[in-house]
């Protein structure tokens, strides 16, 4: 890992993009009257929630209706916020807050894709893989520290995953423009 001299401005679009979803996510709760989001519980991939999200004052109902789609939502595995359970669970909140925790380190450093950085994803990717399927198989019951945690080692290695395909899809147009 070495120093970045320049940063590519689609790292730090991206980066800022992250940050600001990030951060709607924390505000959507805070921004709401206090109590009135609970028990959000549905599946991954249906509108669930949609009695509850129609209602929201724009930006807070599409930030909810994106979690809604995207997120089960188990109100004991989310955060709550103003008495408000948050628009997506402690591990997807931390999935998200590790991408733009990745995408930061690839604007200051860069980063070279080896042997070793396929370690760091392994170790990065493991982790959730153990606890996901140990709660899958209901072998236990993970808890919502141990989600956040894994959630952001996923994140931050997928953030800093996309930093690098960024800078070799850089280094690849650079050299077939340079070889024209």
């Amino acid at each position: 890992m070495e120093r970045r001299e320049k940063s590519s401005r689609l790292i730090i679009i991206l980066f800022i993009c992250f940050f600001i979803w990030i951060l709607l996510q924390f505000l959507a709760p805070l921004a709401l009257p206090q109590g009135s989001v609970n028990d959000l519980t549905g599946f991954v991939g249906l509108a669930d929630n949609e009695d509850q999200i129609e209602n929201m004052p724009a930006p807070w109902g599409s930030i909810y209706g994106c979690g809604d789609r995207l997120c089960h939502q188990k109100e004991h595995r989310s955060f709550i916020l103003n008495d408000n359970q948050m628009p997506f669970c402690v591990r997807c909140v931390a999935i998200w807050l590790g991408l733009a925790i990745g995408l930061a380190s690839m604007i200051f450093y860069k980063i070279e894709l080896n042997g070793k950085f396929l370690l760091v994803i392994l170790f990065g990717l493991i982790p959730i893989a153990i606890d996901g399927l140990g709660q899958h198989f209901e072998l236990w019951e993970s808890t919502n520290l141990v989600r956040f945690i894994t959630g952001l080692l996923v994140g931050i290695v997928c953030g800093i995953a996309i930093g690098l395909i960024i800078d070799e899809s850089r280094e690849i147009f650079r050299s077939k423009k340079i070889e024209k």
